[in-house]
């Protein structure tokens, strides 16, 4: 009877350390994650077998959900889950899941939103993100006149280029509130340091200029040199004549900017119209902001596209119409 005792008081010992080992095994297994960063949704609701079920659907975890379900209650003994989009990271196991779920730790999201694109440009992305929840018109015209200054049209020219981080779920509301308030504080900035030189009455009308620097050129080394070309036309009493600003007045733009274009009267054509356009035309940056503030001192009241991406800026129309013929038309002087 001592024999039978002590042989089944050591198998029951072997079966348990044989259960544990086991479900050890299941509880650490590594998942099986092909990529960095890859996301995973827990759902609002859901507990430890439907996400296990989940991550099997996804080929991610290996096992039955009850066996899975018990190993990882011996084991983990996970808190509540919390709801949102996790990063899972190659070389992670199924209880560094659990733990990464009951922390909160969420995957940040990043959007950029670049230089020299429209408001409706923008809006168009942001509504478009997987993980932001859009904006509907009926929200966005309240949010419009609730940050926008009363005299100004509209927001356009008013948020700040630059990459925003955002959880999964956030409203796109909020990326337009940071953008706008980042957008004053460079604005005001620039109006606070503007030269004596620049013949503007308020910080709109050199967000105006500096959305139209932004639309004009790409490269850093240029901007303060087309800014000092709109200033001393400005001075001249010369018209602006800046193609940007005339194709963003035109419906339905196909890419082909037309004589016909340049002589149509709209308040954006800016070969027709005296003084700057009545809104901005795009989202200017920083450096534009700062070019539009502080113009370089030039001679200078032309410039054309040299095909290189940069400009040959001249100081007389006869001067122009020779880079005109020499870098637009081919033909040499």
């Amino acid at each position: 009877m001592r024999k039978l005792i002590v042989s089944i008081i050591l198998f029951a010992t072997l079966a348990g350390a044989a259960l544990a080992y086991w479900s050890y095994a299941i509880a650490h297994q590594p998942l099986q994650i092909s990529k960095s960063d890859t996301l995973f949704e827990v759902e609002r609701g859901m507990h430890m077998k439907s996400v296990i079920r989940k991550l099997q659907q996804q080929h991610m975890l290996q096992g039955e959900v009850e066996v899975v379900y018990f190993a990882s209650r011996v084991w983990s003994q996970p808190q509540q889950l919390q709801a949102g989009v996790y990063a899972i990271q190659p070389g992670m196991r199924l209880t560094d899941l659990w733990s990464l779920f009951a922390s909160g730790e969420q995957h940040k999201f990043q959007i950029t939103l670049v230089e020299g694109q429209t408001l409706a440009q923008w809006l168009q992305q942001l509504n478009a993100h997987p993980y932001l929840k859009p904006i509907s018109d009926a929200a966005w015209q309240q949010l419009e006149q609730r940050l926008k200054p009363e005299q100004w049209p509209s927001l356009e020219g008013a948020l700040a280029p630059d990459t925003y981080s955002f959880y999964a779920g956030s409203k796109v509301e909020t990326i337009i509130e940071m953008a706008f308030l980042v957008q004053q504080k460079w604005l005001e900035n620039a109006w606070s340091q503007r030269s004596e030189r620049v013949p503007l009455k308020d910080p709109y009308e050199l967000l105006i200029m500096a959305s139209m620097i932004e639309k004009e050129t790409g490269m850093k080394a240029e901007r303060e040199l087309v800014s000092s070309v709109f200033v001393n036309r400005l001075h001249a009493g010369m018209r602006l004549q800046s193609d940007p600003t005339t194709i963003y007045g035109i419906k339905n733009f196909d890419g082909n900017l037309t004589r016909a274009h340049l002589r149509e009267l709209t308040p954006y054509n800016t070969y027709r119209i005296d003084g700057l356009p009545p809104t901005p035309i795009a989202m200017p940056s920083a450096a534009s902001l700062y070019a539009a503030a502080q113009p370089a001192v030039s001679p200078y009241y032309y410039f054309v596209a040299d095909g290189s991406g940069g400009h040959v800026f001249s100081e007389t129309l006869e001067q122009h119409n020779r880079a005109v013929n020499r870098y637009q038309r081919g033909i040499s002087n």
